[in-house]
């Protein structure tokens, strides 16, 4: 060993990514064929090198702490390499994708993050993409250790936040009011004012959407009856497909929910306004798949959704009320 050098136990590595996997001690036997007992030594074994904890238990699971996620990351990348020098060494093609690891602001639209992102998926060279969805705070704590690539977030990130990460404004669109096609039918005619007293489904309190829609509905002099609150927009806009109330979503996804969740619109506002944001390390960006996520944001996607929040020119606002 060089002086100085300290060498990683890859046996030890290798038996907390089975557990990491398998999201249990039992199971990571059973797979490896070993007494529970040898397996959690050799994980005490590696957090002792590592000097820091890798699990903690959660009743009768393991979960992974923020340490245990970062270098559960890293194992991944380690054995892929592994499964590649001897794909390699026996003569099996390679072709390796290159890795882009994106973590899914919790408050975002799925239907908005799976448009956002497919373009990586359209380039030349193969992208395995891989997702990790929380709140925001904790995302960006990863991102600042370089745990992903981006951070894809309605808003940008906070001068409190003390994390070292630039905003990189994708885009802006107004919201479509939707509900399934016997309540749109309804309230359609005098939107907005039908809307007054209107039964209404609304993302939670302390989301920037929410905030957004009570200020129009201040100005609008509306009052909804709010039915329900959600943190999940997808299990807001399910129950807005069963006809339990209205519900806004970003028009820049509107042909999605009307395809996929039956849902009729009641009308548009360019008044309240969602922004998208990928936020990286750098300034500039570099990562292929992400510099093809911003291109498509800006020069397909959000486009024709009138004003922008950087400021740009409209290019076509929507004002159409039915639909």
């Amino acid at each position: 060993m060089m002086p100085g050098m300290e060498w990683l136990n890859y046996h030890h590595l290798y038996y907390f990514w089975v557990a990491a996997k398998e999201g249990s001690i039992t199971q990571a036997g059973r797979q490896l064929r070993l007494a529970q007992p040898t397996i959690t030594g050799q994980i005490r074994a590696l957090e002792s090198a590592l000097g820091e904890k890798l699990f903690i238990r959660s009743g009768r699971n393991l979960v992974m702490t923020e340490v245990g996620r970062m270098v559960f990351r890293y194992a991944q990348e380690i054995f892929s390499l592994g499964r590649e020098m001897t794909d390699v060494v026996r003569g099996r093609p390679a072709g390796r994708p290159s890795r882009l690891i994106v973590g899914v602001s919790d408050v975002l639209p799925k239907h908005v993050a799976f448009r956002l992102l497919e373009p990586a998926l359209s380039l030349p060279e193969p992208v395995q993409l891989v997702c990790y969805e929380d709140r925001p705070e904790r995302l960006l704590a990863e991102l600042s250790t370089f745990g992903m690539d981006l951070v894809l977030a309605d808003t940008p990130v906070s001068p409190s936040v003390r994390v070292k990460a630039f905003s990189h404004l994708l885009g802006s669109c107004g919201v479509t009011i939707f509900g399934r096609p016997d309540l749109a039918a309804r309230y359609r005619r005098r939107f907005p004012a039908a809307l007054d007293g209107a039964p209404f489904l609304l993302p939670l309190e302390n989301s920037t959407a929410r905030r957004s829609l009570e200020a129009w509905f201040e100005a609008q002099n509306i009052r909804p009856r709010v039915v329900g609150e959600f943190q999940d927009r997808a299990l807001l806009q399910a129950f807005g497909q069963a006809g339990k109330g209205l519900f806004a979503a970003p028009s820049v996804v509107e042909q999605e929910i009307r395809r996929r969740h039956g849902a009729s619109v009641i009308g548009r506002t360019d008044e309240v306004r969602e922004s998208f944001y990928a936020i990286t390390v750098e300034r500039k960006l570099k990562h292929p798949a992400v510099v093809a996520i911003s291109d498509a944001a800006r020069n397909r996607i959000f486009q024709d959704f009138g004003p922008r929040a950087d400021g740009g020119d409209v290019k076509r606002p929507l004002k159409r009320r039915g639909g």
